[in-house]
């Protein structure tokens, strides 16, 4: 498992940053918990931790579509956030790095950076497959998962599977007309 990205990797990710309006610590109350992701998540159908808290923690996330990825820790700030590899096992993984910053008094800044896994391993392929495929679809789930700590953050609510619409790669396979 690779801990530091290349210096490929650590140049090519996109983020999506949300405000949120809580206390720095109310959000990181949150994303901290033990099987979080149940709470937040709109494509997530359990999440079993293997071990919490701190650098060495991994959980397995189980989405709605069937894809199982384990989350390795490779970083914890208490109360900033924290940094993982997420991948299916013996498949390689792409890097995740969650932080919060305190914007003002009443909202924080709650960024998701992704650094992608290789898809198409094809040279000319391999940069147009990640940025005209991988790109778009990723930052929409990454939209939807901020949206979801917000959600949860404010309204104290679980979030609903699908809630901020639907992902062909995450969400739970729609039926097929016959």
């Amino acid at each position: 498992m690779e801990t530091q990205p290349s210096a490929e990797r650590r140049s090519r990710h996109l983020s999506v940053t949300r405000p949120i309006s809580a206390q720095q610590d109310e959000v990181w109350d949150v994303i901290s918990t033990p099987g979080y992701l149940e709470l937040i998540h709109p494509f997530c159908e359990s999440n079993v931790v293997v071990e919490w808290p701190g650098e060495a923690s991994i959980d397995q996330i189980r989405y709605r579509s069937g894809w199982v990825y384990d989350r390795y820790f490779t970083s914890w700030i208490d109360g900033v956030g924290y940094d993982l590899e997420i991948g299916a096992v013996d498949e390689p993984t792409s890097r995740v790095s969650w932080r919060l910053e305190q914007r003002s008094d009443d909202v924080t800044d709650l960024t998701i950076g992704l650094w992608p896994r290789v898809v198409v391993d094809i040279p000319g392929l391999r940069s147009f497959v990640r940025w005209a495929v991988v790109g778009p679809m990723m930052r929409r789930y990454l939209c939807s998962v901020t949206a979801g700590v917000d959600w949860f953050v404010t309204q104290r609510t679980p979030v609903q599977a699908d809630q901020f619409g639907y992902h062909p790669w995450f969400s739970s396979k729609r039926g097929t007309r016959a």
